[in-house]
């Protein structure tokens, strides 16, 4: 066997390119049944290759035919909330789905069909948005989310639910406008009742939510039936119906587990609980489930700090309570998910209980699979795993890929952290990884530090090509579960409350400083990269501490402030709880703005944008541009025209990425292998 040669940190050369990352990718989040044609699977794509856009595809379990059933045009996204999600559902064969381009809602027959139109012209472009529905068990009506933006009166968008004719006639009925948000309505079997999530500024979907239930008439609503979390105390998110029971992920008792709701009195009976989110993570997108019901039980995706697994709950049987730890007992646990870390979407067939779901792994991407029902038909799904839509061939081998370290390390004490403040913070570790390459005796590797954006997200457990075209460079990673992060239960979720920009900032340093003292670092080439807020950590950090040598920031957050006054009604209160209510709290806001301390960051900065973020408009970046700049500082701008909240276009993953690269290089002294597009920095640049 060859020794690896050896070669500086930062300069091995590596078969996983930025163009390998985008090449024949496919992010596959949502699956769905279909709830007439038991025989059709459902699941959408969203391919960078073809400028970011998401095209539906439909399988036949019987035939094992899978089409495409948009047609080449087609781009399914919804901007409600601005992140969108729950762009499309199918139904008796057809499909619904919202376009892209001017957001209405249609119905397709069948592929190479023209679409029928089921909403009216906007007023303005793309000023009704339609998300998140079902059709009624008639076929006769959409019920989904509609958000509808004022364009000539100005003032926030009105979000409702209505429903929405199906045979083209583009009547629209509106069915609730109770509350700030809305989601999830989902139509009982018998079309007799209407279930659905509602919430009210300033709280998040995941801060405190209600489950409204009101019977369901022609395209109106009668009287309401039941109401759970009136109290403000829980966030109850993914609701849904197995026959005639419903059920509602709460997080109440500190973890998002399952429960069946008590439709007279309200009250809550464990359905699958213990120390795991049946919901996964926060509701920043709409359309989310992650369990489903048949004849014999319920599946769900049980999510723990190592990974998602598949838990089943059989019918007349026991609840399942999943101890702490690690692994469910059997048989809870449906051992085909043993490959699948990361499972994003479940789906029963309402006739055989087979299972489908969408997941990744530490040796895969996203995929389709199907998990059989058991030999009768009634029984626990079979462990057989059977991969529907798989993964593309990664290109590279396992000496590449390594599943990463879970770390735990000291969390110093942070003044008006929340309720949930613990001394212990987490993150992913991952080593320099390249079988052909070493790093010189007595070298270290240069650190990035991953700052998740959110900040109420977290860590993904699963394969990311993206990590290791730093690994494989030889560039360590650690991507930080700083406190607040989703996954370690509601305390730990609720610990960044009044400390955003303080927390997150330290947890990140402190996570650096751990794998230094390890000596797994070198403490002189420290680099944080973060998106959106944690972009906003990125920038903190620079500013408010001393140790990382060089940052990246994706669209961060520049001036809180700004923030609170300009951004998309979803998120325009998050802050009140993340940082103190706006504008009474505005000293605190101008002291944890990078914007105002710019004249301490020292360290070289690149910074990427997308021109039509409206989330996090691009004034905020070109700020902190141009006071670095101003003061002589190292500091390079790539702004992309088209580009929104996230980079989805081949081109722009690839262009950013390098870029990232080849910045790091120059501003650390190392010499990255390949071809990389040279980088204006200014301070450095004539």
């Amino acid at each position: 066997m060859t020794s690896p040669a050896v070669m500086p940190y930062g300069a091995w050369p590596s078969p996983i390119s930025a163009e390998s990352l985008v090449t024949g990718a496919a992010g596959i989040a949502e699956v769905m049944a279909d709830p007439v044609q038991a025989r059709y699977l459902w699941w959408a794509e969203t391919r960078p290759e073809e400028r970011g856009r998401a095209a539906v595809m439909r399988h036949c379990l019987r035939t094992g035919l899978t089409e495409e059933f948009t047609g080449p045009d087609a781009n399914v996204r919804t901007l409600v909330h601005e992140y969108g999600g729950g762009a499309w559902w199918p139904g008796d064969g057809r499909l619904f789905y919202v376009d892209h381009a001017d957001q209405r809602l249609r119905r397709l027959d069948r592929p190479g069909a023209d679409p029928v139109m089921l909403t009216p012209q906007p007023p303005a472009p793309r000023a009704w948005r339609y998300a998140d529905g079902r059709v009624t068990p008639d076929g006769r009506w959409c019920v989904c989310v509609r958000e509808r933006h004022r364009v000539e009166s100005g003032g926030e968008p009105v979000n409702e639910l209505v429903a929405v004719a199906a045979d083209g006639s583009q009547r629209v009925e509106v069915l609730w406008s109770g509350s700030d948000f809305a989601m999830a309505p989902r139509p009982s079997p018998a079309g007799d009742r209407l279930a659905w999530i509602a919430w009210n500024h300033p709280d998040m979907p995941w801060d405190a939510t209600r489950l409204h239930v009101y019977e369901l008439g022609d395209g109106t609503l009668g009287a309401e039936v039941a109401v759970v979390g009136e109290r403000g105390d829980r966030s109850l998110v993914q609701p849904g119906w197995w026959g005639d029971r419903l059920l509602v992920c709460s997080d109440h008792d500190d973890w998002w587990n399952l429960y069946e709701v008590d439709l007279v009195t309200g009250a809550l009976a464990g359905v699958i609980t213990g120390e795991c989110d049946v919901a996964g993570g926060p509701a920043w997108v709409l359309g989310m489930q992650r369990w489903g019901a048949g004849p014999a039980g319920v599946v769900a995706a049980a999510g723990r700090p190592t990974g998602d697994e598949l838990v089943f709950a059989a019918a007349g049987s026991s609840p399942v309570v999943l101890p702490g730890g690690s692994t469910a007992a059997e048989p809870a646990s449906i051992s085909a998910a043993g490959s699948d870390s990361a499972i994003a979407s479940v789906a029963v067939m309402a006739d055989t209980g087979a299972v489908a779901y969408a997941a990744a792994g530490w040796g895969h991407e996203p995929e389709v699979v199907a998990v059989a029902a058991g030999a009768s038909g009634g029984g626990e799904p079979s462990p057989e795993r059977r991969v529907i839509r798989p993964s593309r061939p990664l290109g590279f081998g396992e000496g590449f890929a390594a599943p990463p370290e879970a770390i735990t390390f000291p969390a110093e004490p942070v003044g008006g952290a929340g309720p949930g403040a613990t001394d212990r913070a987490h993150g992913l570790y991952y080593r320099p990884a390249n079988p052909g390459w070493a790093g010189p005796p007595g070298e270290l590797p240069p650190l990035l530090v991953l700052a998740h954006g959110g900040p109420t997200a977290a860590a993904r457990r699963q394969l990311q090509p993206s990590i290791l075209y730093w690994t494989s460079r030889g560039i360590a990673v650690v991507d930080v579960d700083y406190r607040g992060s989703t996954g370690y239960g509601r305390p730990y979720r609720r610990a960044l409350e009044g400390g955003w920009g303080v927390i997150d900032v330290a947890d990140c340093a402190a996570a650096a400083r751990y794998l230094v003292d390890r000596g797994d670092a070198d403490p002189e080439r420290l680099i944080i990269r973060g998106s959106s807020a944690g972009g906003l950590t990125v920038l903190a950090a620079l500013a408010f501490h001393d140790g990382f040598a060089a940052g990246a920031s994706r669209y961060g957050v520049a001036d809180l402030g700004a923030l609170a006054a300009d951004t998309h009604k979803f998120e325009s209160r998050y802050l009140d709880t993340l940082v103190g209510p706006y504008p009474e709290a505005r000293r605190l806001y101008e002291e944890r703005s990078p914007i105002n301390s710019a004249e301490r960051i020292d360290a070289p900065l690149i910074v990427l944008q997308g021109s039509e973020d409206a989330i996090v408009p691009p004034g905020q970046s070109s700020a902190i541009v141009d006071a670095l700049e101003s003061r002589g500082v190292p500091v390079a701008y790539l702004l992309f025209e088209g580009e929104q909240h996230g980079f989805r276009r081949a081109e722009t993953i690839v262009a950013a990425l390098e870029s990232e690269l080849a910045f790091f290089g120059r501003v650390l002294g190392f010499e990255p292998a390949g071809d990389l597009p040279s980088v204006k920095i200014r301070g450095l640049d004539q």
